[in-house]
């Protein structure tokens, strides 16, 4: 018996869109239509997109569950050239996300549909095209609770777009073989959802587990291992992709330096 993959950001999407009192029936519908149509931004159909993403997730999804690996990486190349999947992640990156007016080193931020939609356009043809990804630029943050700063790491626009595309066929898969009580960076899961497990489980009729640990690792992020990280990943079709992202340096008060390990945060 397989279960569905949890609900998460493609509902959000969806909800958001209702909840902005943006049209949504009678709206042109663009998923995997033909190239050269003209996209017209504002009248596309995001309730239609975002279910034609879901079933294709929900495909990648239960094949994952099933150990059909061939199935999988196949739906992935799917997800990877479908319009749909390539809309929501130029929609997310330019209209959702909190960081959408932050720029990149290029200073490039996207805000005019018109813009929205040529670069709907150009990442839909990355695939053939190629393209080189550029050095994250280097910020930081206030930490919450500390007198101690966050460093981030902001990609320009273009590589946060394609690395929404990537994500569209990385995380169902994924999201199938997690643990289910971790709760950490995943879709339609959050702090509330641990807290929840943590008190039905000190708070059930017989319970074993009495006690919290709370650990921190240091700088955990900047440490992670690109080998291990790209052997995990295995066939997947865009690895080669994210071993450019991995491996593209960082640009902190004008000085590059190039990453030979670790992931920045601040990308997808």
């Amino acid at each position: 018996m397989w279960t569905s993959e949890p609900k998460g950001k493609l509902d959000v999407m969806a909800a958001m869109t209702r909840s902005a009192g943006q049209p949504v029936d009678g709206m042109v519908g663009i998923t995997n239509g033909p190239e050269d149509d003209h996209l017209d931004w504002l009248s596309i159909n995001w309730r239609q997109v975002t279910d034609d993403v879901r079933r294709l997730r929900q495909r990648i999804f239960t094949a994952t569950q099933a150990g059909d690996l061939k199935r999988v990486r196949n739906l992935q190349k799917l997800m990877l050239r479908s319009r749909a999947n390539t809309l929501l992640g130029v929609r997310r990156v330019t209209e959702l996300n909190v960081g959408r007016a932050t720029a990149g080193v290029d200073g490039r931020v996207v805000v005019l549909a018109q813009d929205k939609a040529d670069l709907a356009d150009w990442a839909q043809r990355q695939d053939r095209t190629g393209w080189t990804p550029m050095p994250v630029k280097r910020v930081f943050i206030p930490k919450p609770g500390t007198k101690k700063r966050r460093g981030l790491g902001i990609p320009v626009i273009a590589d946060r777009c394609l690395q929404a595309q990537t994500l569209g066929a990385l995380e169902p898969e994924w999201e199938a073989r997690f643990e289910p009580k971790s709760y950490g960076f995943r879709p339609g899961r959050g702090c509330r959802d641990a807290i929840g497990a943590i008190y039905s489980t000190l708070n059930g009729p017989n319970p074993q587990r009495v006690w919290i640990l709370d650990a921190d690792l240091t700088a955990a992020f900047d440490r992670i291992d690109h080998h291990r990280l790209l052997t995990s990943l295995g066939t997947f079709p865009a690895g080669d992709r994210i071993e450019q992202w991995l491996t593209a340096g960082v640009v902190e008060d004008g000085r590059f330096t190039p990453t030979r390990e670790g992931t920045p945060q601040g990308g997808l």
